[in-house]
């Protein structure tokens, strides 16, 4: 296989590993520990840094609970990996609205208790 045609499929599989760790919610740690490896060995897996040899496709496999050939996207339509990588960045976008809408509730929470305070000491 030509260095070229091997660089891209090293990347298309990390990023398939990458889009089922972000849609389960897990960390690089998480998924790290699990292997039983660091999490710059695994960062380099997914970002296509380090060849990835069959038994550590079927053990990454294993933990996501699908085949290697899902794994390596074979069995994947380009539709579905596109819906798959949507999936996860309206996850991000989910959790950001929810750390939003918190901060929006702290600031009226501190904009009120900075007038109430402001009303007794007008009082005074």
């Amino acid at each position: 296989m030509s260095p070229l045609i091997n660089n891209k499929a090293v990347n298309s599989v990390g990023n398939n590993i990458r889009t089922l760790r972000h849609q389960r919610g897990w960390s690089q740690e998480d998924v790290a520990n699990r292997l039983g490896i660091s999490i710059p060995a695994f960062s380099k897996i997914e970002t296509g840094i380090t060849d990835v040899n069959l038994s550590r496709l079927e053990q990454i496999a294993n933990i996501y609970e699908i085949t290697v050939v899902q794994l390596l996207g074979l069995g994947l339509t380009e539709s579905e990996k596109q819906y798959s990588s949507m999936s996860a960045a309206q996850k991000k976008l989910n959790a950001r609205e929810a750390e939003i809408a918190d901060l929006q509730r702290k600031v009226i929470e501190l904009y009120e208790e900075l007038h109430n305070r402001k009303m007794v000491a007008a009082s005074m």
